[in-house]
């Protein structure tokens, strides 16, 4: 954790989730966040993306999108999108997406999803869909809630269950039985480089 006076972020990410596993993360490394903008997915962050960078020169920002399937890796997407970071702009890509880092912590997850925690994959970031990968570890769950909520109805059309977002965000959310992010950073290299990322600009106040 970073001793002293909280720093204040504003943030920008792509959807609800999204949004939690920041805050979790922010409050991890000793710090605070504010305004959390974005939430409209990724192209709006892209097109947006210079105008948060000026905002860093003078206050902290963090940006964080999913790597998906846009570029090959994490370092090409960073330079197509913002080769000249601001000081203050930690700029953070979760390969391949937000759910990888939430699967890192296998234990937790496997307790929530009511699964045997050998049905999580050791290492999330080569899963290539990690949404759909959530989605299928909870058909196998031994809880009926769990899988109406997280698995799509059949014959909907839906990647996703009606409460899929509902259900991540209380397991991200839950501070005694849900996410850890000091587990999951052992198993996600893009996940510790965004806490590493996160603190390197705590210190530029200290």
């Amino acid at each position: 954790m970073v001793s002293g006076t909280k720093k204040i972020f504003s943030g920008v990410v792509e959807g609800l989730i999204d949004e939690v596993v920041l805050r979790r993360i922010v409050v991890y490394v000793g710090a605070s966040i504010g305004v959390v903008y974005g939430k409209n997915g990724k192209d709006y962050i892209k097109k947006r993306i210079i105008g948060y960078n000026k905002a860093a020169m003078a206050t902290s920002w963090v940006v964080l999108v999913d790597l998906n399937h846009e570029a090959e890796c994490a370092p090409i997407l960073k330079r197509n999108w913002l080769p000249d970071p601001a000081p203050y702009m930690c700029f953070r890509i979760a390969v391949r997406e937000i759910e990888a880092w939430l699967m890192a912590d296998r234990e937790r997850l496997a307790a929530f999803l009511s699964i045997p925690v050998s049905r999580i994959p050791d290492k999330p970031e080569d899963v290539d869909d990690p949404k759909r990968m959530i989605v299928d570890l909870a058909v196998k769950s031994r809880r009926k809630d769990i899988q109406n909520d997280i698995v799509p109805r059949q014959g909907s059309g839906r990647l996703i269950g009606p409460a899929y977002n509902a259900r991540l965000i209380e397991y991200t959310s839950d501070p005694n039985a849900g996410w850890r992010p000091a587990i999951a950073a052992k198993y996600s290299s893009s996940l510790n480089r965004c806490i590493q990322g996160l603190k390197s600009v705590v210190s530029l106040h200290s």
